[in-house]
């Protein structure tokens, strides 16, 4: 399998569709850097992006692995040889996915974090300024610091499964 060839058959599939890698990437939940690796050959897309740049540009897995459109006769030459090349290749994990919309979700609500720790902070001083037993507020400060961890994890990890998890079908909708 030659994964140059490969990559720049599907940077021009994705010039043929008119979409620029961050759109692409969008669709797909990857980043801009990504769909360019995979356009220089530098890495093979996973199979599992395989099958959704397979419905993109309408083409099956084995010609986008052949890097040409096949006709019948090369196809079933090259189905067996491309299928065990690309599972011992696919080197994008689910993890790496996941990474990716964790990392855009904290980018998104970095203003949620400035709040709780503002309102966090707001807290302990006040209780300070109160005269509060110091046990009380280091009791009190720690049970909202939990609270909020355990809330904000609970919004950002439903909002990865979303991502990662959505139906092929809402691909278009995942930056949204």
């Amino acid at each position: 399998m030659d994964m140059v060839k490969m990559g720049g058959f599907l940077a021009e599939l994705r010039k043929e569709r008119g979409l620029t890698q961050a759109e692409l990437g969008e669709r797909l939940g990857v980043s801009n850097k990504t769909i360019s690796r995979w356009e220089t050959g530098t890495y093979m897309p996973p199979v599992e992006m395989l099958s959704e740049l397979s419905d993109i540009y309408g083409l099956t897995i084995n010609e986008l692995i052949s890097g040409r459109r096949l006709n019948a006769e090369e196809y079933k030459k090259m189905a067996e040889s491309n299928i065990k090349e690309t599972l011992e290749a696919s080197a994008f994990t689910l993890k790496d996915k996941q990474d990716f919309w964790k990392k855009r979700w904290y980018r998104k609500n970095i203003f949620t974090f400035i709040l709780c720790g503002v309102m966090w902070l707001s807290l302990v001083l006040s209780m300070k300024f109160l005269d509060v037993d110091t046990v009380v507020i280091s009791g009190t400060a720690g049970m909202v610091c939990a609270f909020y961890y355990i809330i904000l994890n609970n919004r950002m990890m439903a909002y990865v499964e979303k991502h990662v998890f959505d139906e092929p079908d809402n691909l278009g909708e995942r930056g949204k």
